[in-house]
């Protein structure tokens, strides 16, 4: 598969050899109307007359249009899937990104459909250059992986002409449907874990509005103190990442306090749990004899190194298949209202985490 960089040429993730299928959007492209109306008409939904229903289905049948039908001989929606995403999310250690891609591309094949990946350079985003998928309507909707800086994002909302979903991430005007994994409950669950296990003096790890999800995983953190009387300090509140572009893991030194130090972390993520017990140890601490690091999502790079993380399991798959469900249901329906759509985790008990008096 080829990736789009800054207007290289894409690939196709495909089902079959589906290469020359008429798309949606082609048919709604000749007769004039959106593609969620070509949809209704093709699956007799409401809310199409039927005169414009039968010249959608003599102008598919003309071009050759054939859906797609599944083993149970049912019809499925075969469609082509753009993913968007951004460079500086892929840097050396952001695999749970590439966890996410993967985990749609096997929702894709499922469903018979397409999938289309553009990967928008670092200098592109900074210029708000509009993802070629758009502008070439090669696609009939597409899934956002991970939140674009601000400006970007509402270059996105000026420009929506298509179905389109947020992966991982949603944004306050709520104006398209985002699937994100249960970051503030999952949170509070693992400082609520910290705290049974004898430790008050928890300390927060994550760059606060950098997106809402660190955000809400913040606020998990500070009910499961606000709920034991345990007082947040602003100095155990720590950034875990450069602002500017985005650097974390470890690349990026977090500020320790010099003086009162926690007894245990909580860290947003995985890659900065690993980072901070690898900075903990060079600076004499041992984890968890000494402190002890929880961390959030559990994917692969968790599991390197010298140190199992005790973490909070994102379920990837699942939030592939809502992410996945949801953009096919916005194709063929899109009058209903944007939702936030939330998938649960789990607590993984590991080895970085000691139980103290």
């Amino acid at each position: 598969m080829t990736l789009r960089n800054g207007g290289k040429i894409d690939g196709k993730v495909r089902a079959g050899d589906m290469t020359k299928s008429v798309r949606l959007t082609d048919i709604a492209e000749k007769i004039g109307v959106s593609v969620v109306t070509v949809s209704k008409a093709l699956t007799g939904k409401k809310g199409v007359s039927e005169e414009l229903r039968a010249k959608i289905q003599m102008m598919a049948d003309e071009m050759g249009y054939r859906p797609v039908h599944s083993v149970q001989g049912e019809k499925s929606r075969a469609c082509t899937v753009g993913v968007v995403t951004f460079e500086r999310l892929f840097h050396e250690t952001a695999s749970f990104y590439w966890k996410m891609y993967q985990g749609l591309t096997m929702q894709t094949v499922k469903q018979n459909c397409f999938m289309m990946l553009e990967v928008i350079s670092l200098l592109d985003e900074e210029r708000l250059t509009r993802p070629k998928l758009l502008d070439e309507e090669r696609v009939d909707g597409v899934i956002i992986i991970g939140k674009p800086r601000r400006e970007y994002l509402k270059m996105l909302y000026q420009n929506r002409k298509i179905p389109m979903v947020f992966l991982d991430f949603y944004d306050d005007e709520l104006l398209v449907d985002s699937v994100i994994s249960e970051g503030y409950y999952g949170m509070y669950r693992m400082t609520e874990y910290l705290i049974q296990k004898g430790h008050e003096k928890i300390a927060f790890v994550g760059m606060l509005r950098y997106t809402e999800s660190i955000t809400d995983r913040y606020f998990g953190y500070s009910k499961a103190l606000l709920e034991h009387g345990i007082t947040q300090r602003p100095e155990w509140i720590m950034d875990d990442r450069n602002a500017e572009d985005g650097c974390m893991g470890l690349p990026y030194r977090i500020s320790l306090p010099r003086d009162n130090m926690p007894t245990a972390f909580v860290c947003n993520n995985d890659v900065t749990a690993y980072a901070l017990i690898r900075q903990l140890k060079d600076e004499g601490y041992r984890v968890p004899e000494d402190i002890s690091v929880v961390g959030y999502d559990d994917y692969l790079y968790a599991e390197l190194g010298d140190s199992r993380i005790t973490t909070y399991a994102v379920d990837i798959e699942r939030m592939a298949q809502t992410t996945l469900e949801v953009l096919l249901g916005r194709i063929a329906d899109g009058t209903a209202g944007a939702r936030i759509h939330v998938v649960s985790g789990r607590l993984v008990e590991r080895k970085t985490v000691k139980r103290i008096d």
